[in-house]
């Protein structure tokens, strides 16, 4: 891909503290503009960090910062804005049905729903603006989404600053964490929804 090659030949060229810079604008973006390979770049940015610095801290607080301060705006724009801008911007055809899905979780899990749908590759850009128009608690969102940022991208400056100087292995490493995260929380909205199942019937 001739525009991913280009942003990291941009991201090799830049100092250490405008690195830093970029690593977190990246991971803000991710949350405006999913189909951004943010995971990539900044896996990259930590990649090249490790080479200059070797603290993973700087990388990894810089990200983090990033992502959550860019989730945080889309939550306000989902908010001031409401549904119908959400199902404009990420052209969902049942933007009503997700949004029901989640307000559903959010009542019976509360934060923890927020938490594990960040882990959702389809769907966790969406999180904050569906919590923004649905008028979830900002400070439950933030939490939440904390929590979920600094685990994910926890785990990828780690094995950016572990990984060496391979990076085709720091890519394959990436894909696999983002496999592997995926296929977790899956299982774990799986379980949920069974349980609830088993409860609904024998309720029933």
């Amino acid at each position: 891909m001739p525009q991913l090659q280009a942003l990291l030949d941009w991201l090799s060229a830049l100092p250490p503290t405008t690195l830093l810079g970029a690593m977190a604008v990246l991971a803000a973006v991710e949350n405006i503009f999913p189909p951004i390979p943010a995971d990539v770049l900044v896996a990259f940015g930590g990649f090249l960090a490790a080479r200059g610095d070797h603290s993973p801290w700087p990388a990894f607080l810089a990200v983090w910062g990033g992502n959550v301060a860019g989730a945080l705006f889309m939550y306000w724009l989902g908010r001031r804005l409401g549904r119908q801008w959400i199902d404009r911007q990420f052209h969902l055809g049942a933007a009503g049905q997700n949004e029901a899905r989640l307000a559903a979780w959010h009542a019976r899990y509360g934060p923890f729903a927020l938490f594990v749908s960040r882990f959702l590759p389809a769907v966790r850009a969406l999180v904050p603006p569906m919590a923004g128009a649905l008028h979830f608690p900002l400070l439950e969102l933030t939490l939440a989404i904390s929590l979920a940022s600094a685990t994910w991208y926890g785990a990828i400056t780690w094995l950016a600053f572990t990984t060496g100087n391979n990076w085709e292995a720091l890519v394959a490493r990436v894909s696999a964490l983002g496999m592997w995260s995926g296929v977790i929380a899956v299982a774990l909205v799986t379980a949920a929804l069974a349980i609830w199942w088993r409860r609904r019937r024998r309720a029933s």
